[in-house]
């Protein structure tokens, strides 16, 4: 087997690199509940001019819209469980066709089992995965610190990004809350749902050569700075 290669404390497989200067690229952002997946997309979006596209996102709008496939999902969010594929995936084959994901796309939280991996390469091509990594102890403290706001989902921490006046959004004034799978007893079961379920993605794209693991151990400047040099 081939050595592992070593860049910016970054850790590839063979053949993982690409020049991504004017192609295509289609990444998939991978890695536990809490790890900062999200907040490292957005940095990436400026950097690389492609969009973010959070199946959290797209279940939480249709559980806000009070759709069907929002009811359906709303169960299986509070509790912590995973939404079951036809319902995520039908939510993603609509947003990866739109305009603004010609040039490529980031994938946050998109694959999370191995049968949706395998319908996803039905659909489009993934350039690269990055593997977030984190304590498990780092993730429940960063989780049951986060509050959400009620009209514009953004986010907050209690310690790490606090809001101007507590309980209030900075953005739109909106309540602030604790989503009911940010809560303690929820991130557990989140965590053990993900060792089960997801983590052999892990093992997937590594074999297919795309995987990189990224330390999230490290202020938010130095996973970014990892992260765009495994993206190249």
């Amino acid at each position: 087997m081939a050595p592992e290669i070593r860049r910016s404390g970054v850790q590839l497989s063979p053949g993982a690199y690409f020049n991504f200067k004017g192609d295509k690229m289609n990444l998939i952002f991978l890695g536990p509940p809490g790890v900062g997946k999200g907040t490292i997309a957005k940095e990436v979006v400026k950097e690389k001019n492609i969009p973010q596209i959070s199946t959290g996102d797209l279940l939480r709008a249709a559980v806000k819209k009070g759709s069907e496939l929002g009811i359906k999902a709303k169960g299986y969010m509070d509790s912590g469980k995973l939404v079951p594929d036809d319902l995520v995936i039908d939510l993603l084959k609509k947003r990866i066709k739109k305009d603004d994901c010609q040039e490529g796309f980031i994938l946050d939280g998109f694959p999370r089992t191995i049968p949706q991996a395998e319908s996803l390469e039905g659909e489009a091509k993934i350039d690269k995965t990055m593997n977030f990594k984190a304590l498990n102890e780092t993730i429940i403290q960063r989780l049951s610190g986060r509050r959400t706001c009620k009209k514009c989902n953004a986010i907050f921490h209690i310690t790490n990004i606090p809001p101007k006046v507590e309980g209030i959004c900075d953005k739109c004034g909106g309540e602030l809350f604790q989503r009911d799978d940010d809560k303690p007893d929820a991130i557990k079961k989140r965590l053990e749902v993900y060792q089960k379920q997801t983590a052999p993605l892990i093992d997937f794209y590594k074999e297919k050569g795309i995987l990189a693991d990224i330390d999230t151990e490290q202020p938010i400047p130095g996973i970014v700075k990892d992260t765009l040099a495994a993206i190249g």
